[in-house]
């Protein structure tokens, strides 16, 4: 009668630890789902970026400028509505260029500037998905 309770207990004791491990099991399992990898691959980012014809466009203070962009998008439908809104796109960057001088423009600051607005500016466009990055591709400027 004795060994047949302690049996019961052992056994009560290791589905005890079993469920245990299988709890934290679980919960680790939950908490790294969201640390998965979750940048896009090259090939995505391609599919999902705008190449924006060159714009040639007078700034601020008499100067021009030249500048090329490639628009990263969130995914292949973003990319595809960013193509048929590139007019709206040109029509942004030469107004944000307009009101800028050279001196704003010069650096990497000025650089990324140029950048982080027109991101917001053409956010506000998008009705499916978002830009996640622009580009410079190409830049000049000149008297």
């Amino acid at each position: 009668m004795k060994s047949n309770k302690l049996l019961t207990i052992m056994i009560i004791i290791l589905i005890a630890i079993i469920l245990v491990g299988a709890i934290f099991f679980v919960i680790y399992l939950q908490a790294n789902k969201g640390v998965q990898n979750t940048e896009p691959t090259i090939d995505e980012i391609v599919e999902a970026s705008v190449d924006v014809p060159e714009i040639k466009t007078n700034l601020l203070d008499k100067r021009y400028i030249i500048i090329q962009l490639k628009v990263q998008t969130d995914s292949k439908e973003a990319a595809a509505e960013l193509e048929k809104r590139l007019f709206q796109v040109n029509n942004i960057a030469i107004q944000e260029l307009a009101d800028m001088e050279l001196k704003q423009l010069e650096g990497k600051e000025g650089k990324i500037t140029l950048r982080n607005t027109l991101k917001s500016k053409i956010n506000e466009l998008m009705q499916n998905g978002e830009v996640r990055e622009v580009y410079i591709t190409n830049y000049i400027t000149g008297q």
